[in-house]
């Protein structure tokens, strides 16, 4: 038995087949999506379910999506499969580690819960179930979102899918963790815990620049203007375990370069810095082996490792009687320092490499807040001595 869809695009059957000596009974409609550039011959689709009022209404809406031009056939391929691609194909201009974290994330927690399912049946509801069963912290749940959402963007923009079902999703809430900046009598007593030391001189630059230590590692002095007193940069030291597949330098953090001008105590610093490599370099004679000119090396000219300096740090800030201080603390305690010595939010977000004026004001805006109410205490106070005088 058979009629024809309303719009005459398309038409309707009730179907019945046996298999295994059992029948089974389901609507069909069939639609003409264009013609075989080739042959001129009608290409058609179909669309099965249990019921002629749920295929009916599919039914009007392809056969609207193909009048409209935004119909897209339906693809056989499973979320893991187009994870699996878009993994090794269109992470080309992604960082190496970046790259191996998103990896991870589909290894361990997509596609385990989504992979078999095809990429044209994953629907909205089924993301938020795979979002709401994640059991980890409410930042690594947003990050295997990220992944997701992202994958099936790329779906979307290559018309294997019509539209992204991650959109929309409901995200577990995160609290930021609060920026501790090291204050004027913690950063004196950090500073006098590295004097005469190792990382004297990287620790001083990294304070008064806001510059991150992947960054300081990858500096090189080709980059470093002492003339203009300004340092560019332009690039950042890659850990050993991404080198093999981005070499030893990969850009900054949003892939821009930044010129900065840094205070003239800091290309002190650094004038300092290059007159210990000097002496560095003819102690270790032929073993000397800087070929991209770095500005921190090791006591032969190789690149320092971060989680060395990191370890090193560690101690210092043991040292030095402090708690809890990592090394991109001393970022925080520059932009800070920036905002309380006066620059304005677009200058400090020049210098930090940030990609955006609005992150940066989001980042560090309540120090703005604080230091008003602060001022106007402090004109309070003044106020009060001027009229009981």
């Amino acid at each position: 038995m058979g009629r024809k869809a309303a719009s005459g695009a398309g038409t309707i059957r009730k179907k019945t087949v046996t298999r295994s000596g059992k029948e089974y009974t389901y609507w069909e409609a069939r639609f003409t999506v264009g013609r075989d550039p080739g042959t001129g011959k009608q290409i058609q689709r179909s669309i099965t379910g249990k019921t002629q009022k749920e295929v009916a209404q599919r039914l009007k809406a392809a056969t609207l999506a193909v009048d409209q031009g935004t119909y897209i056939t339906p693809t056989k391929m499973t979320v893991g499969a187009w994870l699996d691609t878009w993994a090794a194909e269109y992470l080309g201009g992604v960082k190496p580690a970046t790259v191996q974290v998103y990896k991870n994330n589909v290894r361990l927690h997509i596609k385990p819960a989504l992979g078999a399912v095809g990429l044209s049946e994953l629907r909205p509801h089924m993301v938020q179930r795979f979002i709401n069963g994640l059991e980890l912290s409410p930042a690594s749940v947003r990050l295997a979102y990220k992944v997701l959402h992202q994958a099936l963007e790329k779906a979307v923009k290559l018309d294997y899918i019509p539209r992204n079902p991650a959109s929309d999703c409901q995200l577990p809430r995160m609290e930021r963790k609060e920026i501790l900046p090291l204050d004027d009598e913690q950063a004196a007593a950090l500073l006098l815990a590295v004097k005469g030391g190792r990382l004297e001189l990287l620790v001083s630059v990294a304070l008064f620049t806001g510059c991150r230590l992947s960054e300081l590692l990858g500096l090189t002095w080709d980059c470093v203007d002492f003339q203009k007193g300004t340092i560019l940069i332009s690039k950042q030291l890659v850990r050993p375990e991404h080198r093999a597949e981005s070499g030893l330098f990969i850009s900054p953090k949003n892939g821009k370069p930044r010129t900065i001008t840094p205070a003239p105590s800091v290309l002190k610093t650094l004038k300092e810095q290059r007159r210990r490599q000097a002496e560095t370099r003819i102690k270790a004679g032929p073993l000397w082996d800087n070929p991209h000119g770095l500005t921190f090396t090791d006591q032969i000219g190789r690149p320092l490792l971060q989680q060395t300096v990191e370890g090193w740090f560690s101690a210092a800030v043991k040292a030095a009687g402090l708690e809890g201080v990592r090394f991109h603390d001393l970022r925080h305690t520059y932009a800070v320092n920036a905002i309380r010595a006066g620059d304005d939010i677009k200058t400090i977000q020049g210098n930090l490499g940030h990609a955006s004026a609005g992150f940066t004001l989001d980042r560090y805006g309540h120090f703005t807040e604080r230091m008003k109410q602060d001022s106007a205490a402090r004109m309070e106070g003044f106020i009060k001595a001027v009229f009981s005088s």
